[in-house]
Protein backbone atom coordinates (compact mmCIF):
# COMPACT_ATOMS: atom_id res chain seq x y z
CA UNK A 1 0.00 0.00 0.00
CA UNK A 2 1.27 3.45 -0.64
CA UNK A 3 2.26 5.46 2.25
CA UNK A 4 4.36 8.35 1.33
CA UNK A 5 4.35 10.62 -2.58
CA UNK A 6 6.92 13.13 -3.40
CA UNK A 7 7.92 15.07 -6.19
CA UNK A 8 11.34 14.16 -7.75
CA UNK A 9 13.58 16.80 -8.85
CA UNK A 10 12.37 15.34 -12.77
CA UNK A 11 8.51 16.39 -11.93
CA UNK A 12 7.75 12.89 -11.59
CA UNK A 13 5.74 11.66 -8.59
CA UNK A 14 8.13 8.79 -6.50
CA UNK A 15 5.84 6.86 -4.06
CA UNK A 16 6.93 4.98 -0.89
CA UNK A 17 5.63 1.27 -0.01
CA UNK A 18 4.46 -0.89 3.02
CA UNK A 19 3.86 -4.04 1.73
CA UNK A 20 0.69 -6.28 3.34
CA UNK A 21 1.52 -8.78 6.40
CA UNK A 22 3.63 -10.59 6.41
CA UNK A 23 5.82 -7.46 5.70
CA UNK A 24 8.51 -9.72 3.71
CA UNK A 25 11.91 -7.96 4.62
CA UNK A 26 12.95 -6.25 1.59
CA UNK A 27 9.23 -6.23 -0.36
CA UNK A 28 8.80 -2.68 -0.88
CA UNK A 29 9.53 -0.20 -3.30
CA UNK A 30 9.92 3.02 -4.28
CA UNK A 31 8.19 3.69 -7.37
CA UNK A 32 8.71 6.48 -10.34
CA UNK A 33 5.47 7.84 -11.71
CA UNK A 34 6.03 9.66 -14.64
CA UNK A 35 2.50 11.16 -16.48
CA UNK A 36 1.19 9.55 -18.80
CA UNK A 37 3.20 6.16 -17.71
CA UNK A 38 2.57 3.79 -15.60
CA UNK A 39 4.38 3.21 -12.41
CA UNK A 40 7.98 1.99 -12.37
CA UNK A 41 10.59 0.36 -10.10
CA UNK A 42 13.04 3.25 -8.72
CA UNK A 43 14.80 1.84 -5.90
CA UNK A 44 14.12 -1.62 -4.54
CA UNK A 45 15.03 -3.73 -1.17
CA UNK A 46 13.33 -2.15 1.58
CA UNK A 47 10.56 -3.95 4.61
CA UNK A 48 8.67 -0.42 6.04
CA UNK A 49 8.67 2.48 4.14
CA UNK A 50 7.08 5.48 5.91
CA UNK A 51 8.44 8.25 4.17
CA UNK A 52 10.60 9.84 1.44
CA UNK A 53 12.26 13.03 0.56
CA UNK A 54 15.11 14.09 -2.56
CA UNK A 55 17.61 16.55 -1.25
CA UNK A 56 18.68 19.39 -3.23
CA UNK A 57 21.41 17.08 -5.39
CA UNK A 58 18.56 14.37 -6.12
CA UNK A 59 19.86 11.72 -3.64
CA UNK A 60 16.48 9.96 -1.99
CA UNK A 61 16.18 9.57 1.45
CA UNK A 62 14.18 6.72 2.40
CA UNK A 63 12.83 6.32 5.75
CA UNK A 64 11.64 3.16 7.40
CA UNK A 65 9.31 2.54 10.47
CA UNK A 66 11.10 -0.76 11.17
CA UNK A 67 14.03 -2.07 9.51
CA UNK A 68 12.49 -5.83 9.99
CA UNK A 69 9.13 -7.01 9.94
CA UNK A 70 6.84 -4.51 11.46
CA UNK A 71 5.57 -7.72 14.26
CA UNK A 72 10.11 -8.06 15.05
CA UNK A 73 9.44 -4.31 16.36
CA UNK A 74 13.30 -3.56 15.54
CA UNK A 75 14.73 -0.23 15.20
CA UNK A 76 13.52 2.12 11.90
CA UNK A 77 16.07 2.56 9.75
CA UNK A 78 17.39 5.86 6.68
CA UNK A 79 18.48 5.04 3.39
CA UNK A 80 19.73 6.70 0.58
CA UNK A 81 19.38 6.15 -3.03
CA UNK A 82 21.78 7.86 -5.43
CA UNK A 83 20.07 9.99 -8.23
CA UNK A 84 18.72 8.00 -10.98
CA UNK A 85 17.55 5.23 -8.53
CA UNK A 86 18.83 1.78 -7.59
CA UNK A 87 20.34 0.13 -4.53
CA UNK A 88 19.71 2.01 -1.18
CA UNK A 89 22.40 2.12 1.63
CA UNK A 90 21.46 2.28 5.01
CA UNK A 91 23.00 5.30 6.82
CA UNK A 92 21.53 5.07 10.46
CA UNK A 93 19.27 3.09 12.88
CA UNK A 94 20.00 4.14 15.86
CA UNK A 95 18.01 5.91 17.36
CA UNK A 96 15.38 5.22 15.17
CA UNK A 97 11.84 3.76 17.14
CA UNK A 98 9.22 3.96 15.26
CA UNK A 99 10.38 6.84 13.12
CA UNK A 100 7.01 8.94 11.45
CA UNK A 101 8.63 11.37 8.84
CA UNK A 102 11.32 13.39 7.32
CA UNK A 103 11.74 16.37 5.70
CA UNK A 104 14.34 18.48 4.58
CA UNK A 105 14.45 22.09 6.47
CA UNK A 106 15.75 25.33 4.89
CA UNK A 107 18.81 25.26 7.35
CA UNK A 108 19.96 21.74 4.99
CA UNK A 109 19.65 19.55 8.00
CA UNK A 110 17.45 16.83 7.56
CA UNK A 111 14.64 16.64 10.75
CA UNK A 112 12.96 13.15 11.67
CA UNK A 113 10.05 12.23 13.62
CA UNK A 114 10.97 9.89 16.24
CA UNK A 115 8.26 7.72 18.96
CA UNK A 116 5.52 10.09 17.46
CA UNK A 117 3.07 8.06 19.14
CA UNK A 118 4.05 8.19 22.03
CA UNK A 119 4.14 11.41 24.95
CA UNK A 120 8.13 11.40 24.81
CA UNK A 121 8.42 11.58 21.18
CA UNK A 122 11.44 13.66 19.27
CA UNK A 123 12.38 15.56 16.43
CA UNK A 124 15.94 14.58 15.22
CA UNK A 125 17.78 16.46 13.77
CA UNK A 126 20.69 15.47 11.17
CA UNK A 127 23.60 17.57 9.51
CA UNK A 128 26.30 16.17 7.95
Amino acid sequence: MPTTVTVGPDGASYVGQLTGFPFPVGGANVYRVAHGQGPRIYASGFTNIIDIEFADDGTLYVLEIATDSLLAGGPGGLWTVPPGGGAGTRILTDPLLFPGGLEFGPDGALYITNLPIFPDGQVLRLDW
